[in-house]
């Protein structure tokens, strides 16, 4: 399975990053760390109308390179002056070919929240984000165990980063429902093999109280799919490839985006 591979060379990267004291360096700066009180990311996508989180996105395993330039600072202030609920930063090397750097100059250039998205299966990378300036972090339950859920949304409570709790199916989602997640994700493209299926929100967002918010992710290609997840249930979408092959024409689809969905 490609996730597995993903996975797996996520664990020798944090390995080699750990053997080179690098993690170890972070550590002793998160002595020195305030963490943030104002629970932006949640509070963003709690607010009236279907909210938006605008990804920014090089390459995927599916599609290969999508944007070759990757003005991602420009691109991350065109999200924000369109209207983005939050912005969505792959920090993933490998398949994604995303940067921590990436996040870090991101979080410094716009007020709405940044999300890490990539594949957290270490304390380390939390506190990566947290150093680098998130507002949030993506978990996956596909590649968590219980123990490992309950116990990274825990530490990022404790530093003030909000999360997004991604399940695929059932199971997963009333793990992720059961330890304590406030923002589910129903990620409608399967990790095993990258198809996608869009029923999945609507199947899924049964499972979801009415006191969570239920973000609809992968797929988003067309406005009227994105009206489609919001008819379904969504309070969120993340949007990704169709922001970033859309261009110059980015910020006008964010704002129509805003205006059909209110």
């Amino acid at each position: 399975m490609i996730l597995d591979d993903i996975a797996a060379e996520t664990r020798r990267r944090i390995e080699r990053l750990k053997a080179d004291g690098y993690y170890g360096r972070l550590h002793e700066e998160m002595k020195h760390f305030t963490p943030q009180t104002d629970d932006l990311f949640y509070k963003n996508l709690a607010s009236d109308g279907l909210s938006l989180i605008c990804e920014l996105k090089k390459a995927s395993p599916s599609k290969g390179t999508i944007s070759e330039d990757f003005p991602f600072a420009a691109i991350a202030k065109e999200y924000e002056a369109a209207g983005a609920s939050a912005i969505s930063c792959l920090t993933e090397p490998k398949w994604f070919k995303g940067d921590i750097a990436y996040l870090k100059k991101v979080a410094q250039e716009v007020k709405v929240p940044v999300l890490r998205k990539d594949f957290i299966i270490d304390r380390c990378q939390i506190e990566e984000a947290a150093l680098a300036g998130a507002s949030a972090i993506l978990l996956i339950a596909t590649i968590l165990s219980d123990e490992e859920i309950r116990e990274f949304l825990s530490y990022a409570k404790s530093l003030g980063l909000g999360v997004l709790a991604e399940a695929h199916d059932e199971k997963e989602m009333e793990r992720m429902l059961g330890a304590g997640a406030r923002i589910v994700g129903v990620n409608n493209r399967d990790l095993r093999d990258f198809t996608i299926h869009l029923e999945n929100t609507e199947h899924l967002a049964r499972l979801v109280p009415k006191d969570r918010i239920l973000v609809s992710e992968s797929g988003m290609m067309s406005e009227a799919i994105v009206k489609q997840m919001r008819e379904a249930g969504a309070d969120a979408v993340l949007i990704g490839e169709m922001l970033m092959r859309a261009g110059e024409r980015r910020g006008n689809v964010i704002r129509a985006l805003r205006e059909e969905n209110q």
